[in-house]
C-alpha cells in the first residue's frame, strides 16, 4: 500500500505516516522499512583494463597502419605502371628521310648595304605543308627573349604570321625569382623554358644571335651569330612587323670600377653570385684566413635599394639564417654584414612610403645596415667607397666599406641594338629607352613596322610636340586661338593620342580659365603651350618592370592577330588595315608591385593601397609568381623547390 501511493502523490504518504503514528508496532514498521525515494537504475560500472582490450588496441592500429602502408605501395606501383605504359605507348624508333630543303636556305642570297647572306628563306620553312603556307604569311621578327617577345607570342593566333625570334639565348627566363636561385632557394632549371618549346605552337622559327643593327628601308635586321669555332657570323633577317624586345642594361653613373661588382640580369649572373657567395663562406671558414679578411670576405654590400637589390640582401640574409648557421662554424654567421646603399631617402622609393618604412624597420631588426641618401663614388677589388651629406653640418664625408661581393642595381640604361635604333632615327632624344607612340610605333620608323616594348620603349608624353598637329585639328574657325568649345575637342583628342594624359585633364573647365591669362574666352598658342607644357611635366613614365613589358606584349599579340584577321575586310570596305582601325592606344593597367623581404613580403596597390606582413604576405608573394610563370612545367620544379627548401634546407652547393 505505502509503496502503491508512493506512486500517486506524495500527500498520501503523508496521511499513512499519521496514521501509522496511531497503531501499534508503528515504530518498528518505520525501523524495519524506512521509506527512501526510487533512484534511477544506474549503469553498470566500467569493467577494469585488461590485457585484452589492448591487444584489441593494438590490433586495430596495426591493422590501419598496413592499410596506410598497402596503399602506399599500391600508389607507388600505379604511379610507376603509369609512366612505365606512357613510355611504352609514347617512345617510337622515329627516322626522317628525305627532307625538302630549298636550296636558298642552305646557299642564301647576299644583299643590304653590306652584302650579307640574307635569310629569306629558312631551313624549315618547307619540311611540311603547314610550314610552307607560312612562309608566304607576313613576317614578323620579334628581337628579345624577355617578358615583352613572350607575351606577343602567347596572344598570336596559329597560322597568321611567319614568325622568327632572335635572342642570344634559346631559353626565357622567370627574371623576378633570380635573386632566389643567386643563393640555392630555388633551382636555375625551375625559371627557364626552352623558346623552340613556346615557338612550336606557332611553328615559329628561332635564330640564337645578337640583333646589332637594321636597315630601315630594306626592312633587314643585322643579326650577329656565333659557330661553334668562335668566329662570329653575320646575316640579315628580313621582317614586315618589327617588334623590338630587347630590354635594357644597368646604368653606370659614371662609377669606376664596376667590373668589380655583380649584376642579376640574366642566368649566368645568378650562378656567378652563387659561386662567389659559396667561395666567400669555405674560404672564411679555413683555420688560415685572417679575422681581417674574413670580416671583408663575409661583408655583402648591395649598390642599390630598389626591388632586384632589397630582395637580393633579404635572400642572403635568408641563406645565413637558415643554413649558414646550421652547416658552417657559428663564427661565420655572427661575422656576417650585409649593406644596402641607396642614393634616395627610403629603399623602394617607388613603392609607397608605408611600404619603404616598413621594409626599412624590418631590415633593422634584421641587422641589415641600410644607408640612404648616399652615393657610391667608387668600387675597388676589395671595398666599396660612398659618400654622404652630414644632416647637422651639411659637409660630404667619404666612407669606405671592405667587400668581396659587391652587386650592382641601379637603374637601367640601353642596351647596343636599342641606341643603335635610337641614332639612326630622327626625333629620338630620350637618353634611356627609344620613343614609341600610344600604339607602341617607333617614332621615325615607317607606321605600322617598326614596334618597341618592354624596359627598351618609353611612351611619348611630351604634348608639346604635338602643339601644331592638335591646333590644325581642332581649330575649326582658323583663327590661330582655341575657344573653349575647342578646348573640349582638343582634350578628347588628347586622351585619344596620349591615354597617359586623361587622368591630368579632367577639369577641363578649371584648366582652360587658369591659363586664359588676358581672359578673352580663347587660348593663344603661347597660352596653350604653357597648358601643355604643365601637363607633360605631370605625366609619370610607365616602370621598367615585367608588368609592363607583358601586357605591352599583350597588346600587340592581340592586335596583331586583329589585323590579319580583318585585313580583307577592312581593304574591301576601303579602309586601310592600320593599328587604329584594330584597336585603341595602349592604357597600362596597374595591378601592384610586390618584394621579397626576408621571411615577409610587400605589396603595393596602388591608389594608396598597400598589404605588407609576414608568412601570410610572403606565401602570397610566392603565389602571384608561381602564377605567372610561363610553363606547367616551371611551376611543378618551381612548387618542389620550394617543397625541398623547406624540408632539406638550401643546396649549399655553388653549382
Amino acid at each position: 500500500m505505502i509503496e502503491r501511493c508512493a506512486t500517486r502523490r506524495p500527500t498520501c504518504l503523508a496521511r499513512i505516516h499519521l496514521r501509522l503514528q496511531h497503531t501499534p508496532h508503528s515504530r518498528s514498521i518505520f525501523l524495519r522499512r524506512p521509506y527512501t525515494t526510487p533512484q534511477p537504475p544506474q549503469p553498470p560500472p566500467p569493467p577494469p583494463p585488461s590485457s585484452k582490450s589492448w591487444y584489441k588496441k593494438s590490433v586495430t592500429g596495426a591493422k590501419y597502419a598496413g592499410l596506410f602502408c598497402a596503399s602506399t605501395i599500391v600508389g607507388i606501383v600505379a604511379v610507376g605502371g603509369a609512366i612505365f605504359l606512357h613510355d611504352a605507348f609514347t617512345y617510337s624508333d622515329r627516322h626522317v628521310d628525305r627532307v625538302p630543303v630549298n636550296p636558298l636556305a642552305l646557299h642564301p642570297e647576299t644583299g643590304g648595304p653590306k652584302e650579307l647572306p640574307v635569310a629569306r628563306v629558312l631551313v624549315d620553312d618547307e619540311e611540311d605543308e603547314e610550314n610552307r603556307k607560312l612562309a608566304d604569311k607576313p613576317r614578323i621578327v620579334i628581337v628579345g627573349g624577355g617578358w615583352g617577345a613572350m607575351s606577343v607570342l602567347r596572344y598570336l593566333h596559329p597560322g597568321d604570321y611567319h614568325v622568327v625570334l632572335i635572342a642570344p639565348e634559346n631559353f626565357t627566363t622567370f627574371t623576378p625569382l633570380l635573386p632566389s636561385a643567386a643563393v640555392g632557394t630555388v633551382q636555375i632549371r625551375s625559371l627557364i623554358e626552352p623558346l623552340r618549346k613556346i615557338l612550336a605552337r606557332l611553328r615559329g622559327h628561332y635564330i640564337q644571335g645578337k640583333a646589332v643593327d637594321f636597315v630601315m628601308h630594306e626592312k633587314l635586321v643585322e643579326v650577329e651569330t656565333m659557330g661553334t669555332d668562335g668566329i662570329k657570323r653575320t646575316i640579315y633577317v628580313p621582317y614586315d612587323k618589327l617588334v623590338i624586345a630587347v630590354g635594357s642594361t644597368s646604368t653606370t653613373h659614371g662609377v669606376p670600377g664596376l667590373h668589380n661588382t655583380f649584376q642579376l640580369k640574366t642566368i649566368g649572373d645568378a650562378q656567378a653570385i652563387r659561386r662567389r657567395i659559396s667561395d666567400n663562406f669555405e674560404v672564411a671558414s679555413l683555420p688560415t684566413t685572417t679575422p681581417e679578411e674574413r670580416t671583408r670576405l663575409l661583408s655583402f654590400v648591395v649598390c642599390g635599394g630598389g626591388p632586384t637589390g632589397v630582395e637580393t640582401a633579404a635572400e642572403i640574409y635568408d641563406l645565413c639564417q637558415e643554413d649558414i648557421i646550421n652547416y658552417y662554424p657559428k663564427l661565420m654567421r655572427e661575422e656576417v654584414t650585409i649593406h644596402v646603399i641607396q642614393s634616395q631617402e627610403h629603399i623602394l622609393n617607388t613603392y609607397s612610403e608605408a611600404i619603404s618604412k616598413y621594409a626599412e624597420n624590418k631590415f633593422k631588426r634584421d641587422n641589415v645596415n641600410v644607408i640612404t641618401n648616399a652615393r657610391v663614388s667608387e668600387i675597388l677589388p676589395t671595398s666599396v667607397v660612398y659618400t654622404s651629406k652630414d644632416k647637422n653640418t651639411g659637409e660630404i664625408n667619404e666612407h669606405k666599406i671592405p667587400s668581396n661581393f659587391v652587386l650592382w642595381s641601379t637603374g637601367i640604361a640601353m642596351s647596343p641594338f636599342t641606341a643603335r635604333v635610337s641614332d639612326l632615327l630622327p626625333n629620338q632624344v630620350h637618353k634611356k629607352a627609344v620613343e614609341v607612340d600610344a600604339h607602341l610605333r617607333v617614332k621615325g620608323a615607317p607606321s605600322g613596322e617598326v614596334y618597341a616594348i618592354g624596359d627598351a620603349a618609353t611612351v611619348d608624353t611630351n604634348l608639346v610636340s604635338h602643339l601644331l598637329e592638335l591646333v590644325d585639328e581642332c581649330d575649326k574657325n582658323h583663327d590661330g586661338r582655341i575657344d573653349y568649345d575647342e578646348w573640349k575637342v582638343m582634350v578628347a583628342q588628347i586622351n585619344k593620342q596620349i591615354p597617359m594624359a586623361e587622368k591630368h585633364l579632367e577639369k577641363v573647365r578649371n584648366l582652360f580659365e587658369r591659363y586664359d591669362v588676358d581672359k578673352d574666352d580663347s587660348l593663344s598658342l603661347n597660352e596653350l603651350a604653357l597648358l601643355l607644357q604643365e601637363i607633360s611635366s605631370k605625366i609619370t613614365a610607365l616602370p621598367a618592370t615585367a608588368q609592363v613589358a607583358s601586357q605591352q606584349g599583350k597588346y600587340l599579340g592581340k592586335k596583331f592577330t586583329r589585323l590579319a584577321r580583318q585585313k580583307d575586310t577592312l581593304l574591301a570596305n576601303g579602309i586601310p588595315a592600320t593599328d587604329e582601325a584594330v584597336a585603341k592606344p595602349f592604357r597600362y593597367a596597374h595591378l601592384g608591385s610586390l618584394a621579397y623581404i626576408g621571411n615577409a613580403a610587400v605589396f603595393d596597390l596602388g591608389n594608396n593601397k598597400s598589404f605588407m606582413g609576414g608568412l601570410v604576405a610572403m606565401y602570397a608573394w610566392r603565389s602571384v609568381y608561381w602564377s605567372e610563370q610561363v610553363s606547367s612545367r616551371t611551376r611543378a620544379l618551381l612548387m618542389f623547390d620550394w617543397i625541398i627548401r623547406g624540408i632539406w634546407g638550401r643546396d649549399l652547393s655553388k653549382l
